[in-house]
């Protein structure tokens, strides 16, 4: 094994509350300097000489996850106005090409090809965009550099030429019902979305309109589906307050729907009807943490008129809505899945669409007009592909558009999907969603792939990836352990994982391991758990509880710096996440987050294989927390098993941005993960002549 980089120590201390908070890696901070691009470089080097040996099973799993994609593929089109949207890919292109057409048969218009904006550039991914009411008009927002520091232009569809447009730091758009008028919301230095902007083309000043000067609020601009207003949205992790202004009077005055209050986070549509609709509203006022839905007169939308349409559940979290002419259509969450419940306008009458498999995936595809009569949604779970339906509203049947491809001979039946329980500490019941080759045995001599998240009330997600089944052609079993933080079980789930409760997060992960070793599915040795993001906050902290929990751990672009970057207000996100994590400010809170930061308890003890992975312009985890928590623990740690970092110098929080690319970094994960479990042998081989008819349980 070639030797590791050592990172140099440059004394640092500041004093919190009594207590001496030493940080020797504080340097690696300092971007671009010729000390810190030396560090990163070295431990790329490193992960790269670590890795040489692995460059087969990276090319063969590369080739295996490409060859499940249909290259050449297009999405479903939508209608908005007189024009079918979608998006195409072709074969050797890295992005996707968006298109439209009057009709099918009608020839197509490229309204923006992502592959001729990314020329030059390693980094390349388009933000907000919004076509304009005429459907001549294309505003789009682009980024090079990883940091979602993003930039609008307009295009000119009927010609293709861009106007003069130019604005930087753009974190929403939306037109006004007049082609000629724009609104946008642009950032502050720490990224925090908070001036209302109203533009018109080809004008040299821009009028404020808003501007958001709390600072745990953030700003975005929308349009109502309807198209009759505008909304101008402030929120915190808990609590919004929304403006509207008609679309058709762009220079108008501004309106309150509900002024903002302490633990009062609502949302607002637009239904079309007689004397200009009403607002429909999801809000959890008043202690509702779930959410009810509300209706409020146009005229007077303040909470005195509103008139309930769902009450307030318990064991029901109410996510979304849809409203359109005719029907609403509500995303509800009860035990970790969801159920549509379809309502309509004139005779209240509401029926649910429910899906049978054990643990599923259900999002609304994009539905931008009003007056229809399907709804359209996209429906997966670990074993059925993104497959796109619409619901017929009133005949209540469910036609499939499109199956996502799995090119060579995929087989859903060789696999079987579960739903578990574990039991955490204090008896609260965590939910599993677990996806196993079928025949894979219950004696604890399978490898798993133990995933997790568990913050800001976010589910994870319970979808397919075509990519997995190279983990699951090598006998893996790949698991998710729904923790406390997330959304699984609504907003009580989420309270009870967040602020000074975050603990919960991790001992349910730790809960939820234990059962899966218990019930046989895996073994500490041949167990490996992963992270990303706020997840990787969760997997450094279990790794720190526990470190004998499992026999490997990936971490990617991991919140592991938590006190540090908390104390730091002028980085992005702090001040807004106050309500999520804490403000170490705060004695209390700070106790709470010196109980688990990562960074902070890496102490004098054995851990197992880590790698870790983050971007150099990732501007949601800076580079340098993963960077500062490998230098310290590869300084602490008393074994010799292998903790790599591997730093992507040219993207993001997301990697890289090219769907090639992607794919070429999923390998690196994959390989290092089968090769810490002795699987990084061929898969099992599928039959390609063998097409079987890709199969879901709904059809």
């Amino acid at each position: 094994m070639p030797s590791p980089p050592v990172a140099k120590t440059v004394p640092r201390v500041q004093v919190l509350h009594g207590d001496r908070l030493e940080d020797p890696y504080h340097w690696l901070r300092e971007k671009g300097s010729p000390d810190v691009v030396a560090y990163l470089t070295a431990e790329n080097a490193y992960t790269d000489a670590v890795m040489k040996g692995t460059e087969a099973i990276q090319e063969s799993l590369y080739a295996e996850m490409l060859g499940r994609i249909k290259e050449d593929d297009q999405t479903v089109p939508f209608r908005r106005g007189e024009w079918l949207y979608y998006s195409r890919t072709e074969k050797g292109r890295q992005y996707p090409i968006y298109c439209r057409q009057r009709a099918e048969s009608a020839p197509e218009q490229v309204t923006l090809d992502v592959n001729g904006l990314a020329e030059g550039h390693p980094f390349c991914s388009i933000g907000p965009s919004a076509v304009s009411d005429d459907g001549d008009l294309l505003a789009y927002t682009v980024d090079f550099s990883g940091f979602r520091e993003f930039t609008l232009h307009v295009k000119d569809l009927r010609t293709g030429a861009l106007l003069g447009e130019r604005i930087g730091k753009v974190a929403s758009v939306a037109w006004s019902a007049r082609p000629d008028t724009l609104f946008y919301v642009t950032e502050d230095h720490a990224k925090r979305a908070y001036r209302l902007w109203r533009h018109r083309l080809g004008a040299s000043a821009d009028d404020l309109l808003y501007e958001e000067t709390d600072e745990l609020f953030r700003l975005h601009v929308s349009r109502t589906r309807s198209r009759a207003f505008v909304l101008a949205s402030s929120r915190s992790f808990t609590s919004a307050e929304t403006r509207y202004l008609p679309a058709s009077d762009p220079g108008g005055p501004w309106r309150v729907i509900q002024p903002r209050e302490a633990d009062h986070e609502y949302d607002v549509d637009h239904g079309v009807g007689p004397g200009g609709g009403l607002f429909y509203i999801r809000t959890n006022g008043d202690g509702f943490r779930n959410f009810r839905l509300v209706t409020a007169p146009v005229d007077q939308p303040s909470r005195a008129r509103w008139t309930e349409l769902i009450a307030h559940r318990e064991d029901v979290m109410l996510e979304d809505v849809d409203v359109f002419a005719c029907h609403y259509v509500v995303h509800e969450r009860a035990e970790g899945l969801i159920r549509l419940r379809v309502t309509e306008l004139a005779s209240g009458e509401a029926h649910h669409v429910e899906f049978p498999e054990p643990a599923y995936d259900v999002s609304s595809e994009f539905n931008p007009e009003a007056d229809v009569r399907a709804y359209r949604f996209r429906y997966q779970s670990m074993i059925t592909p993104p497959s796109v339906f619409d619901y017929d509203l009133v005949e209540r049947r469910l036609t499939l558009l499109k199956r996502t491809e799995v090119l060579g001979g995929y087989d859903p039946s060789r696999y079987r999907v579960e739903r578990r329980q574990a039991t955490a500490g204090d008896g609260t019941a965590v939910p599993i969603s677990l996806v196993a080759p079928a025949g894979a045995a219950l004696d604890g001599t399978s490898p798993l792939l133990l995933a997790g998240y568990g913050a800001y009330g976010l589910p994870y997600p319970v979808t397919f990836s075509s990519s997995r089944l190279s983990l699951l052609e090598r006998g893996l079993v790949v698991a998710i352990a729904h923790v406390r933080g997330g959304g699984e079980k609504g907003k009580r789930w989420h309270d009870a994982g967040r602020m000074l409760n975050k603990r919960n997060t991790f001992t349910d992960f730790i809960a939820a391991a234990d059962h899966l070793v218990a019930a046989g599915h895996t073994s500490r040795d041949r167990l490996v758990i992963e992270g990303g993001s706020a997840g990787g906050l969760l997997i450094g902290a279990v790794l720190n509880r526990r470190p004998d929990l499992a026999a490997a751990a990936v971490l990617r672009v991991p919140f592991v710096d938590v006190i540090n970057t908390m104390l730091d207000e002028e980085l992005p996100l702090t001040v807004g996440e106050f309500e999520e994590w804490g403000n170490p400010k705060i004695r209390e809170h700070y106790e709470a987050m010196k109980s688990y930061c990562p960074y902070t308890n890496i102490a004098d003890r054995r851990y197992p294989a880590i790698l870790v992975k983050t971007s150099i312009n990732d501007s949601q985890v800076m580079y340098w927390e993963p960077a500062k928590y490998v230098a310290r623990m590869r300084a602490r740690r008393t074994d010799d098993t292998p903790l790599l970092l591997k730093v992507n110098m040219e993207a993001g929080h997301g990697g890289a941005s090219g769907r090639y690319d992607a794919l070429k970094e999923l390998a690196l994960d994959y390989a290092w993960i089968l090769g810490r479990l002795g699987r990084a042998g061929e898969a099992r081989p599928q039959d390609a002549t063998r097409r079987p008819e890709r199969r879901s349980k709904i059809s």
